[in-house]
Formats: C-alpha cells, sequence, structure tokens
C-alpha cells in the first residue's frame, strides 16, 4: 500500500511541476543549475517538486542525474545530486553556410558538438543545391552515429526577414536577394527523413546567442556582439536573453556604420563602412598581400595577426582595423548602452594582438567607455555559429520538453 501512495505522491508533485519541466531543462541546458539543490532554488520549488522534474527530464533522455550525490569540495550543507545534460541524448542538426563554404554537425543539449561533416569550400550560386548538400552531409552524420534527431538549424550570412525566412542580402554569395532559405532548407530536411521543425537565421546573431547562453557573453543582461564572418561585418544584440531582431528581423546590421567616409565603395551604396574596412579582405589589402586560394581569407588574416604581428606592415594593417573598428563600436555603445562587448571573428584576433589600443579608442570615443564600465571580451566558442543555428532547433524543446519529445 505504501509504495501505491508513494507513486500517486510522486505524480502530483510532478503534475504540480510539469510547467517547470522547461525552465529546469533551460537551466541545465546553460549550466545554471550543476544541482539539484540549485535546481530547487532557481525554480522556487519543493525539493521534492524538483526531484521529480529532474527525474522526468531524465526519464525523457535529456539530463542525467548522478544517482550519489556529493557536495563540492569547501561547501556545507547537505550534498546534492548532480545535474549534466545526457552525454548520449537527443541531438539536432546544425548548418552553416558562409562565404567559403558550409558545414553541418550534430549538436546535443548544452551547446556541445557531437559529430561534424567535413566542411565544403565551395558555394554553388543555387541556395537548392547547397542546402540540398548541406543537409545531406548532416543526414549521414544522423546515420553513422544513430543519435535520435529533433529539429535542424541554418546559419547564414545574410540577413533574414521574418516571418518568411527570406536571406535578403546575402552579399558574399551569388545568391538571389530575397533567397527563400528557411523554406527551402525545411524542404530538404524533411525530404533526408529529418525530424523536427527546421529553422533558419543570421549566422552573428545566432553567433551572440550561443555566446549568451554557452561561451563569453553568459550572464550578461544587455549583450552586444560584433564580429566578421568569412567576410563582411555583422552584429547582434541580446536583451534578457533573448535575440533583438527589430521588428522583421532586420535590426543591428552594424556592417553599414560608417566608420572611414572617404573609404572603400560597400555593397550597400555607401563608402567606408564597417562591413568593407574592418573584414578579412580589408585587413590583407592594407598589409599589401594578395589573398591566395589555399585555405579561407579569415584564415590567413588570422594567420598574419597571429604569426607575424612583429611585421611593422602587419601591426600598420591591424591598428588601422583596430581603430576603424573602435570607431564603429564607440557609436554603438553610444546607442545602446550594453553591459558587455564580445568579438568574434578577426576581431576576436586584433582584440587579442592589442586589447589596449582597442579599448582606448572605445573609451576615448564613447560617453559610455570613458566610465571603463563596458567590459570588451573575446568570444570563446570556436564554432558559435553553428552552435546557434542548433540552439533555434532546441528552443522547442527547452520551451515544452514532454510535448516536443513524447
Amino acid at each position: 500500500m505504501s509504495g501505491k501512495v508513494e507513486g500517486t505522491t510522486s505524480r502530483t508533485r510532478l503534475d504540480r511541476g510539469r510547467g517547470a519541466l522547461g525552465p529546469a531543462l533551460e537551466l541545465v541546458h546553460t549550466g545554471r543549475a550543476p544541482t539539484r539543490a540549485v535546481l530547487t532554488a532557481e525554480l522556487g520549488v519543493t525539493r521534492a517538486t524538483a526531484g521529480a522534474v529532474a527525474a522526468e527530464l531524465e526519464a525523457l533522455g535529456l539530463i542525467s542525474v548522478d544517482a550519489r550525490p556529493g557536495a563540492a569540495a569547501g561547501s556545507q550543507g547537505r550534498p546534492s545530486h548532480r545535474l549534466d545534460v545526457a552525454e548520449d541524448g537527443p541531438v539536432v542538426l546544425a548548418a552553416q553556410v558562409h562565404a567559403d563554404g558550409f558545414r553541418a554537425a550534430l549538436v546535443g543539449l548544452g551547446g556541445r558538438i557531437a559529430a561534424t561533416a567535413p566542411g565544403c569550400e565551395t558555394i554553388d550560386a543555387d541556395p537548392a543545391k547547397v542546402l540540398g548538400s548541406v543537409v545531406e552531409a548532416g543526414a549521414d552524420l544522423l546515420r553513422d552515429t544513430g543519435r535520435r534527431c529533433v529539429g535542424a538549424g541554418l546559419a547564414v550570412p545574410s540577413a533574414v526577414a521574418e516571418p518568411e525566412g527570406l536571406a535578403l542580402n546575402p552579399l558574399h554569395l551569388a545568391w538571389p536577394a530575397g533567397a527563400a532559405v528557411r523554406e527551402i532548407f525545411a524542404e530538404r530536411v524533411q525530404a533526408a527523413g529529418i525530424a523536427g521543425p527546421a529553422f533558419a537565421g543570421n549566422d552573428v546573431n545566432l553567433a551572440a546567442l550561443a555566446e549568451h547562453r554557452h561561451g563569453a557573453g553568459r550572464g550578461a543582461r544587455d549583450l552586444l556582439c560584433v564580429a566578421t564572418g568569412h567576410r563582411g561585418v555583422g552584429g547582434a544584440l541580446v536583451l534578457d536573453g533573448r535575440l533583438h531582431t527589430g521588428s522583421s528581423g532586420l535590426a543591428l546590421e552594424v556592417g553599414h556604420l560608417t566608420v572611414n567616409p572617404e573609404g572603400r565603395p560597400c555593397h550597400c551604396g555607401s563608402r567606408g563602412c564597417l562591413d568593407v574596412e574592418a573584414d578579412p579582405l580589408a585587413f590583407l589589402t592594407a598589409a599589401g598581400r594578395d589573398p591566395g586560394p589555399e585555405v579561407s581569407l579569415l584564415q590567413q588574416a588570422n594567420d598574419l595577426i597571429r604569426d607575424h604581428y612583429t611585421d611593422p606592415a602587419i601591426r600598420t594593417a591591424a591598428e588601422t582595423l583596430i581603430d576603424r573598428l573602435g570607431m564603429g563600436l564607440a557609436g554603438l555603445v553610444n546607442i545602446l548602452n550594453p553591459d558587455r562587448v564580445i568579438l568574434g571573428g578577426l576581431h576576436r584576433t586584433l582584440l587579442d594582438a592589442d586589447p589596449d589600443r582597442l579599448r582606448a579608442v572605445v573609451a576615448d570615443r564613447s560617453l559610455w567607455g570613458r566610465s571603463g564600465s563596458v567590459p570588451i571580451l573575446a568570444c570563446t566558442l570556436d564554432h558559435n555559429s553553428l552552435v546557434g543555428a542548433a540552439e533555434l532547433a532546441w528552443q522547442p524543446v527547452l520551451d515544452d520538453p514532454l510535448g516536443s519529445l513524447t
């Protein structure tokens, strides 16, 4: 009789905590609830209800609960069960297309990349062919690993207009403006027999989302991300944990801030935009180097700065880009007042090479920067756009774990 009562009590606790499944999963997913005790406190529920919620997420194959609770060194109080994402749990297909190729990966909860396919280094002018190829690469990974897939996400180097999912300005691809990338991607995912919904977004937006949940942006309330892709410059803003994409998905096109009025002509029709003054091609040109076809422009630029920064021509070119970037960041800081700025791609390498110069330029030209209250940090995830694409696909599961998986 006692077993029946105990089972009924457990089901009652779970029923009470059913609405906490999603918030609980997100806390574990982002590393903010490493133990059941922390989960209890963050959710504001009883220990028993938190235990029932954790057990249900474990039964769904999403998290693991340490069967033998232990206390961290130096901690006080009752030991608590450790929580982590399930090592062999479901994955999502993440895909990224950029000017120098594409890549597919399988990404689990916690932003953990479980498998990657060899990257392709050529991009066809037909988006349907490219997206078909990247989905095929992902399908091969799923067959090889035998993992369960619950969705797919795509990162593209273009503003993606909502609600249609159109790539409005794939400037560094030969794709037509307004390509229906989300619809094409979803069709290819379905045709490949891959389960779950499909999503698409701008690559820097998704990099910012990934960094906010798993990297250098964790804990920031108003996070500004600026990054070079393989070509061009993009920006993103995360407010209270959510991407700020504007009324139709087109916010934060920071690449078209003018930082050199007499500078290079830009694709947008203006001159001296960040997009053409602070990207890998701009650096290689300023350094007097002819880009070679062997590796991507981004890698060539990064390698020059990391390996040859003592070369006067390389250092002068880097300082020019740092000054241009700093001008753009100062304007953004004045307008947005973020509590943290993170830099990716070539900008991360420039920050590492001369952090004092970049921070001084921003402080000198920014009202808020002078106070020293705006940290400028490097992104920490090597494949943040891929991880961010995965975050799109994981979101329905984070919102409703039970409904998404059963």
